[in-house]
């Protein structure tokens, strides 16, 4: 299964930029798509955060 993947709207001119995957569930480095990705639950880490 292939994966959209999108820019952090915080990226840095879109050269040091976090993507992260269309269902939430990875990050990656923008500079090396076929690099490792970090596997999240992005959805428990916010509502973590807004506690």
């Amino acid at each position: 299964m292939t994966h959209t993947w999108r820019k952090s709207t915080r990226s840095n001119n879109g050269t040091d930029c976090v993507e992260v995957r269309n269902d939430l569930t990875a990050v990656r480095d923008s500079k090396n798509p076929t690099g490792p990705t970090l596997p999240v639950d992005l959805q428990s880490l916010v509502r973590h955060l807004k506690g």
